[in-house]
């Protein structure tokens, strides 16, 4: 997962023109090398460059693997068991994560659905087998038991119990009669429950963990956005006003997608816009709109990809009509 996270994050940076090369600190222009080869970001500094806020549950997440990855390579060899039990919760958010950032990034058909199979560990639906599991806990050793939880006495509340930080859900073995068109296992989410239920259900402690993942039907332009929520969600990500007038100005200046009327109009830049044949329109991904929020963030990126001057929120609006005018 470590070398994962470092591609997937690495790939964005390609994409988004980001240089995460390593820099000469007395010559800027001079880049720092390895074997010849340029060196290039870490894990840890690519992802302070992709979550820039450490209040951010995902990069809490991967900062704790992180750091254990380092503290782990050449120790506690035999602690992997142990250690495997108690970061189960944080592993699945690890890789939950990794998804949620994959396809959000570079769209559904990149999916690790289709790839992995997860097993089930169904020991501590009984009594006994979760006492072995409560025991089996305390064979990690203590620097390591005191290394996480010293990890997340330093986090706040909001993240520790984030779901992105670590996943948790409970599952129990319902008895009911035998149907023909049922599967074998069927989840209820929390929010669906009653009161009642949910009170029944938080009393039955911890008696498992799976993952539970919504199937996605075959819709047309799942996930995608038109032009006016692309700007709205930019507007909400930056300091700059950021308008349908900016939106036209981006895609035109990075040739996001061809021109009106243009004979070729499929062909756009596949990872921030689809063009869709049956209404003659033009639809936008998810990461297109991280991509403007990254760029646009600054005064330079803003103009860069807009080629318009920022103005920032917070001007009165007879100002801006009055620049504009200008």
């Amino acid at each position: 997962m470590h070398l994962a996270w470092l591609y997937l994050l690495h790939a964005e940076f390609v994409r988004d023109d980001v240089d995460f090369r390593y820099r000469d600190p007395k010559q800027k222009r001079r880049l720092l090398k390895i074997d010849g080869e340029p060196k290039r970001w870490e894990l840890e500094r690519s992802m302070k460059e992709r979550w820039p806020s450490d209040s951010d549950p995902v990069r809490a997440n991967l900062a704790l693997f992180i750091r254990l990855r380092n503290r782990l390579e050449h120790r506690h060899a035999n602690a992997d068991e142990a250690l495997m039990l108690n970061l189960a919760g944080h592993a699945h958010a690890l890789l939950v994560n990794y998804e949620a950032e994959l396809t959000s990034q570079f769209g559904e058909q990149q999916s690790l659905a289709v790839r992995l199979r997860l097993p089930i560990f169904v020991g501590t639906f009984t009594s006994q087998g979760e006492q072995a599991l409560r025991s089996f806990r305390k064979t990690l050793p203590p620097d390591l038991r005191s290394f996480v939880t010293d990890y997340e006495s330093g986090l706040d509340d909001s993240i520790v119990n984030d779901s992105k930080f670590e996943f948790r859900l409970r599952a129990m073995v319902e008895l009911a009669p035998k149907d023909p068109d049922a599967i074998a296992m069927q989840f209820t989410r929390y929010e669906d429950m009653t009161d009642g239920e949910r009170e029944f259900a938080e009393e039955l402690g911890r008696r498992g963990q799976v993952i539970v993942r919504d199937k996605k039907r075959p819709v047309s332009g799942l996930g995608r956005l038109m032009p006016k929520s692309v700007s709205e969600k930019v507007q909400e990500g930056i300091p700059f006003i950021f308008n349908l007038n900016h939106f036209a100005a981006a895609w035109k200046r990075k040739k996001v997608r061809p021109p009106a009327r243009d004979p070729h109009p499929e062909r756009t830049n596949p990872d921030f816009c689809e063009y869709d044949e049956p209404t003659k329109t033009y639809r936008y991904t998810p990461a297109y709109v991280s991509h403007l929020i990254n760029k646009c963030g600054t005064e330079k990126g803003f103009k860069d990809i807009t080629g318009k001057d920022p103005q920032p929120k917070a001007l009165d609006q007879n100002e801006v009509n009055e620049d504009n005018e200008k």
